[in-house]
């Protein structure tokens, strides 16, 4: 089983529009809702490309009930998500069908109490006694303590599990210096943590920082990875255009895949790039294009070397 944390768990809206244009009315062509947040994402492609699945963090409200209904759908995901008293942020994602450009509007999700955040800490301890993985992932919601991917790090590592860690700012610098087994920063998230915005110097300081491998997204240019067997780079073999929202986490979800299947990094970020670009040319967000995948999956171009032993 996998475990995936998503601490500020949402439901993720999509309107589709012919044209976005400020300050004018719109007649929406089409809308989806699905559980959100980054690691409901994640989760539900691994399910998908057939692991067990165990979900977890908080729900609340009406739309914590729609998430929480929403994952009773997914083959092979269980739902362990901590109640809470505060109500389930929604994201709202608005598709300019014209020229494809995403725009979002993400809300700050419920306040947390101490009792509750303790609650979740009880039980994650718990649901890491069956877990082959763990994935961290997202925002803090209001309350959640900055330094807790921290402490959760720490708890895994103490279990023997290894953890995969994707968030920003001062949440995941806290979390680094606790030493997770991988990263996955984008860009931005990556210069903003190290102050190099030269993606391959920056792996390796964010590595000497206390990240056992990072693995950093380039958008449109691929992956970039820095761990103790080497240094690769993994490019899509063109550039795609559709609806990115979800493809990061398409991305996580093919690296912890290619963990827990014990590949070697080259496959597993050939995975990582081809699940990320299948996601974008799917048409519903946050999903994946499984005939775009396996036809992607082989022509992943990865690049690099090995460190000597």
């Amino acid at each position: 089983m996998i475990l995936t944390v998503t601490l500020n768990t949402a439901l993720d809206i999509t309107y589709r529009v012919p044209a976005l244009r400020p300050h004018a009315e719109h007649r929406v062509t089409g809308v989806t809702e699905r559980p959100g947040g980054k690691g409901l994402n994640v989760a539900r492609v691994l399910a998908a490309l057939g692991h067990e699945v165990t979900v977890t963090g908080f729900a609340g409200g009406t739309t914590g009930r729609v998430v929480r209904d929403g994952l009773q759908g997914l083959t092979g995901v269980t739902d362990a998500l901590i109640p809470v008293t505060g109500t389930t942020r929604r994201t709202v994602a608005v598709v300019d069908e014209r020229t494809g450009d995403t725009t979002r509007l993400n809300e700050p999700g419920p306040v947390i109490t101490p009792a509750e955040w303790s609650a979740f800490q009880e039980a994650y301890e718990g649901l890491l006694a069956g877990a082959q993985a763990v994935a961290l992932c997202g925002s803090l919601p209001p309350g959640v303590p900055v330094g807790a991917y921290a402490g959760l790090v720490r708890t895994a590592r103490a279990a023997g599990i290894p953890v995969l860690l994707d968030t920003s700012g001062e949440p995941l610098r806290r979390a680094v210096a606790a030493r997770p087994d991988l990263i996955k920063p984008n860009a931005d998230e990556l210069a903003e943590l190290t102050g190099s915005h030269e993606p391959l110097r920056a792996t390796q300081d964010a590595r000497r920082r206390g990240a056992r491998s990072v693995v950093a997204s380039l958008g449109p240019e691929g992956l970039v990875a820095a761990t103790p067997e080497g240094r690769w780079r993994a490019t899509p073999p063109a550039r795609l255009s559709g609806n990115p929202t979800g493809a990061g986490d398409s991305a996580v979800a093919g690296l912890l895949s290619g963990l827990v299947d014990r590949l070697p990094w080259p496959q597993t970020l050939a995975r990582a790039v081809a699940l990320s670009a299948a996601t974008i040319l799917s048409p519903a967000a946050g999903e994946f294009d499984r005939a775009a995948y396996e036809e992607l999956v082989g022509r992943v171009a990865v690049t690099g070397e090995v460190s000597a032993a």
